[in-house]
């Protein structure tokens, strides 16, 4: 753990400072990016705010990974810009950035065997040097208890499950306490109890101030735990706004071409999407 520390500890940087609730923790402005001769990304526009959970949807291919990535500034842009915090990604060192951004991204690997505590409390390195870097205790013990991985704590990450890694990884994005949270597919391995935990995680997130970017393919979820969803069709926004508005039979039909039925739930009012299938 000292070599990770040490990479942060070593450089001087600007801390950030708390963001408004509602206030933009980051945007993308006519956002485009361009892959192996593709457009993969074409003239997003985008706002993240404090406080909210925001979720990216869409089919396969439709930009939603890439978009995430971008707005992490790990994928630089080629047209239009990004910026977190205020300024553009550029502005901020490597250091700057992971104080104000923390990313889950859809697969954890690790080329060595750590223990499950040291991968979490990696999550706290950018704040070695800092006046918070005595935090680390609380913030490890806080990321696995909400995880529910503490009671694995001292197992090799190598030897867990896909979805026991999984919620290692969203532990030490946790343990980053970042306030810009950017997660990619965070339930795409998990079983029914820990996809709805990730979610409530969100949530609890987003009313604690932060800001949660969610890449979901289950649109139940996002519907149930999103404030508002960015449907992506073809590297371009389809259509943004609350789920209860942009999820309708129509735009869910024609994204992911196949018909849908886009109905209340009985009891929360919170929109259903099932497939529509021939009797």
């Amino acid at each position: 753990m000292k070599a990770f520390t040490g990479l942060f500890a070593s450089r001087a940087r600007e801390l950030p400072s708390p963001v408004p609730r509602g206030s933009a923790a980051a945007e993308a402005a006519g956002a485009g990016v361009r892959l192996g001769g593709r457009r993969v990304l074409d003239s997003v526009e985008l706002t993240v705010r404090a406080g909210e959970v925001l979720a990216l949807v869409g089919p396969n291919g439709a930009g939603k990974s890439t978009l995430l990535a971008a707005l992490a500034a790990d994928l630089p842009v080629d047209d239009g810009g990004i910026r977190v915090d205020g300024r553009p990604v550029t502005a901020w060192s490597a250091a700057e950035l992971a104080l104000r951004r923390a990313v889950l991204p859809q697969s954890a690997s690790l080329a060595f065997p750590f223990p499950v505590e040291d991968v979490v409390r990696m999550g706290r390195a950018p704040w070695a040097g800092t006046a918070r870097e005595d935090e680390v205790e609380e913030a490890v013990a806080a990321a696995m208890a909400a995880t529910e991985v503490a009671g694995f704590a001292d197992r090799p990450f190598s030897a867990l499950s896909g979805g026991e890694r999984a919620r290692v990884a969203l532990a030490r994005v946790l343990a980053q306490r970042a306030p810009l949270l950017l997660l990619d597919e965070p339930t795409a391995a998990l079983d029914l109890r820990h996809q709805e935990l990730v979610l409530r995680i969100c949530r609890e997130r987003a009313a604690a101030g932060d800001a949660v970017v969610v890449v979901l393919h289950d649109l139940g979820l996002a519907a149930a735990y999103a404030d508002r969803a960015v449907v992506l069709h073809g590297g371009r926004v389809a259509a943004a706004g609350p789920p209860a508005e942009v999820f309708t039979d129509a735009l869910l039909g024609e994204v992911y071409r196949q018909p849908v039925e886009v109905f209340p739930h009985p009891r929360t009012g919170v929109p259903l999407v099932v497939p529509r299938r021939l009797p």
